[in-house]
C-alpha cells in the first residue's frame, strides 16, 4: 500500500496516494511512519484542506502522545535564570546533503555564543561532507540514529537542553516520537515541515505574517510565533559553497533575447504538478504565443515515463511540441535555470528549495496565494522582497502577470540581472539578521516559560505582557563578542586569528614554487599544500560568514596564480560588493515588515493578530 502510494504520487495522482496512505493506516494505525507519509502527500492534494492537514496530525498526536502525557518530566529542578546562556538542542536527520541544510546552515554558524550554545542531535545513518561542516559549526554533535524513541528522549534529556528545535516535522526520520516525550521544557518546530506536528508538546511553530496570517493559528497545535522578517533564510550551493561564485552560476542574459521566444519552466517535484497545475500551464502557452514549457523532473530520462508524461501534458492543453522535459540530475542543479526565461509555481504546494533557488539565478517566478503555509511558501519569499505584484490572488491573475512578464523581453532582461542583488539584499538571505531575530525568539520563548510556570493562573495575555515587558527591559548585552569560525569538529576560533592563519598559510604558498612555473595555466590542481590550505581555510570561513571579503580576496588571489582569471575576477567583484553592500539590521527590519504590510493591503488581509492566541512579536526590535 506505502509503495503504491508513493509510485502515484510521483505521477501526479496524489488523491489516490492519499487514499492509499489512509487505508494503511486503517490497517496499522501504530505504524506512525505512515502519518508521515499521509500528511506529506496531502500536501499536494487539492481536495485537502489546512482543516484536513491539522486533523491528519492531531490524529497522529492522539495515538502516540496523549498516553505519554502523564509522563513528561517537570522540569522543577532547572536554572530559571531569565538572562543567562541558554543550551538550544538542535534535532534533525538532515544535517547533510539535504534541502533543509539550505535554510540551517547560517543559523547554527551565527546563532549568538554569548546568549546560546548549539547542540546538534543527528538522526541518520550517514555523514557526508556537509555533516562534517555542521560538526564544525555546533558547539557539540551528537549522534541519535539507530536508538528507540526513548533513548532519544533520555539522551537530549541528559544534555540538558533548554529549547529543542525540531527541523523535521512530519518529513522522513523526524524524532517525534521522541520529541512527544518532552525532553525539553521548552519544544519549537519549523523549517522542515509546512504545517503543524499536531503535538502538544510542541509550544511553538516559528512562521512570519505572510505564511501564517491573523486567522492561522486554528491550524496549529503550537503557538505560532511570527517572526518580523521571513521564516526562513536561504544560502544557495550547500553541495559545493564556493561553487556560488563560479562563473558558471552567474546571472546570465534571459534565453529569449537569443531564442526569440519565451521558455516557461518549473524544477519542481513533479508530484506537485497535478492536473490543475498542468491545465492553468497550458492555458498560458495559449495566450503566449510561441511560448514553452520547460518541465525537469526525476526519471524523465526513462523512455516508457517520458512518453506517458508528454501524453498527459497533452491532454492537458500542452503540446508536445511545445514541450522540453528536463530529466533531474544534481549536477545540472541551477543551471537548468539558465534555460528558463519565467518559472511557474506550482499549488496547492508550492515551491521550496527551488523558489529560492531559481530567485538567486535571476529567474522571477509567479505564483498562487494558498490558503495555508503549504501554498504560501513562494509568496512569503517574493512578500519579503518587495515582489508581491508576481503573487497571483486566483487563477486568471496568475495567467495575467505570467503573460505581462512575457510581454516585454528587453524588461524581463534588465529584471533578471538585477534579481539576485534584489534577493541576496532582502531578509530573504539576510543570516545575521535572521540569527539576530532567532536569538530573540528563543530568548522570548524561554521567558514565557518562565512566566507559565511561576503563574499558572495568569491568563496567555498576561504573560504576554510581562514577556513584552521583560524583553523591552532587557539587561544591557556584555561587549560584543568577535564572531568565531568553525575550522575543525570542536574547534571555533575568532575571525581575526582565521584571518591571521589564513594569511600565513597565503605567504607560506607565496614561497613555494611558482604555480604557472609547475603546471600548466588554467589547471584545476593547485600547485602545493599551502595553497589547498589556504582555499580551505577560506572555505571555511564562507560557509560561516558568506560573503566575507577578506577569504573572497584570498580566493581571488589564489586563482589568479593559478591562471584562473574568470573565477577570479568573479572573486573579486564580489568582495567589492560585500564591502558597497553592507546594511544596517534595524532598516532591514523595518523594511522587511514594510514588505510584508504592502503584500497584505494588496491582498486584502489583515497583517498580524497581537492577542493571547497569536503572539507576534514584531515590536522587539532593541538592541542586544
Amino acid at each position: 500500500m506505502t509503495q503504491s502510494a508513493i509510485h502515484r504520487r510521483e505521477l501526479g495522482q496524489v488523491r489516490e496516494a492519499v487514499q492509499d496512505c489512509r487505508e494503511a493506516i486503517s490497517l496499522v494505525p501504530d505504524a506512525a511512519h505512515l502519518y508521515t507519509n499521509c500528511l506529506l502527500f496531502m500536501l499536494a492534494d487539492p481536495s485537502c484542506t489546512a482543516n484536513d492537514l491539522a486533523e491528519m496530525a492531531s490524529s497522529f498526536s492522539e495515538r502516540f502522545e496523549k498516553p505519554l502525557q502523564p509522563h513528561w518530566p517537570s522540569f522543577a529542578a532547572k536554572d530559571r535564570s531569565p538572562w543567562r546562556r541558554l543550551r538550544i538542542g538542535v534535532v534533525s536527520p538532515d544535517f547533510r546533503n539535504h534541502a533543509v541544510m539550505y535554510f540551517t546552515e547560517g543559523l547554527l554558524a551565527q546563532l549568538d555564543r554569548q546568549q546560546f550554545e548549539v547542540i546538534a542531535f543527528y538522526n541518520h545513518p550517514v555523514d557526508d561532507l556537509v555533516t562534517t561542516r555542521v560538526q564544525c559549526h555546533v558547539d557539540e554533535f551528537i549522534r541519535i540514529h539507530g536508538m528507540s524513541a526513548e533513548k532519544q528522549a533520555q539522551t537530549i534529556m541528559d544534555a540538558d537542553i533548554d529549547i529543542a528545535i525540531d527541523l523535521a516535522g512530519h518529513t522522513g526520520g523526524n524524532a517525534l516520537l521522541a520529541l512527544m516525550r518532552k525532553p525539553a521544557p521548552v519544544q519549537v518546530s519549523t523549517i522542515g515541515f509546512p504545517g503543524t506536528t499536531g503535538m502538544k508538546s510542541m509550544d511553538w511553530w516559528i512562521s512570519d505574517a505572510i505564511l501564517d496570517p491573523h486567522d492561522a493559528q486554528q491550524w496549529y497545535s503550537e503557538r505560532l510565533y511570527r517572526l518580523p522578517i521571513r521564516a526562513a533564510c536561504y544560502r544557495p550551493m550547500i553541495r559545493n559553497p564556493l561553487w556560488r561564485y563560479q562563473p558558471a552560476y552567474q546571472v546570465r542574459p534571459t534565453p529569449a533575447l537569443e531564442n526569440g521566444y519565451i521558455t516557461f519552466g518549473s524544477c519542481n517535484n513533479l508530484g506537485k504538478l497535478t492536473d490543475d497545475v498542468l491545465r492553468l500551464w497550458g492555458s498560458l502557452l495559449q495566450i503566449v504565443p510561441g511560448s514553452r514549457l520547460l518541465i525537469e523532473g526525476k526519471n524523465l530520462e526513462k523512455e516508457d515515463i517520458r512518453t506517458a508524461y508528454t501524453q498527459r501534458c497533452a491532454l492537458l492543453g500542452i503540446p508536445a511540441d511545445r514541450l522540453d522535459l528536463v530529466n533531474m540530475n544534481t549536477a545540472n542543479q541551477y543551471l537548468t535555470y539558465h534555460r528558463i526565461d519565467i518559472a511557474l509555481d506550482p499549488f496547492p504546494l508550492t515551491g521550496g528549495t527551488s523558489s529560492n533557488d531559481l530567485l538567486w539565478m535571476g529567474v522571477p517566478l509567479v505564483t498562487l496565494k494558498g490558503d495555508g503555509l503549504r501554498g504560501r511558501m513562494s509568496s512569503s519569499i517574493l512578500a519579503y522582497m518587495g515582489r508581491h505584484e508576481w503573487i497571483a490572488r486566483n487563477q486568471e491573475e496568475y495567467l495575467h502577470i505570467a503573460s505581462t512578464l512575457a510581454a516585454d523581453i528587453t524588461a524581463l532582461n534588465d529584471l533578471r540581472q538585477n534579481l539576485r542583488l534584489e534577493t541576496e539584499a532582502s531578509s530573504v538571505m539576510r543570516e545575521d539578521l535572521y540569527a539576530y531575530e532567532i536569538g530573540k525568539a528563543l530568548r522570548t520563548m524561554w521567558l514565557h516559560w518562565l512566566e507559565q510556570s511561576d503563574h499558572p493562573e495568569w491568563t496567555p495575555a498576561q504573560v504576554d505582557e510581562r514577556v513584552l515587558y521583560l524583553m523591552n527591559n532587557m539587561p544591557a548585552a556584555p561587549d560584543t563578542q568577535e564572531f568565531l569560525i568553525g575550522v575543525a569538529p570542536g574547534s571555533r576560533i575568532p575571525l581575526s586569528q582565521t584571518y591571521q592563519k589564513l594569511q600565513n598559510f597565503l605567504d607560506l604558498a607565496k614561497n613555494g614554487p611558482p604555480p604557472l612555473a609547475t603546471q600548466q595555466a588554467g589547471s584545476d590542481v593547485l600547485s602545493n599544500k599551502f595553497w589547498i590550505k589556504a582555499t580551505e581555510l577560506a572555505e571555511s570561513i564562507l560557509c560561516a560568514k558568506p560573503h566575507d571579503p577578506v577569504a573572497l580576496t584570498v580566493l581571488a588571489e589564489i586563482e589568479n596564480a593559478h591562471g584562473h582569471l574568470d573565477f577570479g575576477r568573479v572573486y573579486l567583484q564580489e568582495a567589492l560588493q560585500a564591502l558597497n553592500q553592507e546594511k544596517a539590521l534595524e532598516p532591514a527590519v523595518e523594511q522587511a515588515q514594510k514588505y510584508a504590510q504592502a503584500a497584505s493591503a494588496y491582498w486584502g488581509e489583515t497583517f498580524c493578530s497581537s492577542g493571547t492566541k497569536n503572539f507576534h512579536p514584531s515590536t522587539f526590535h532593541q538592541g542586544n
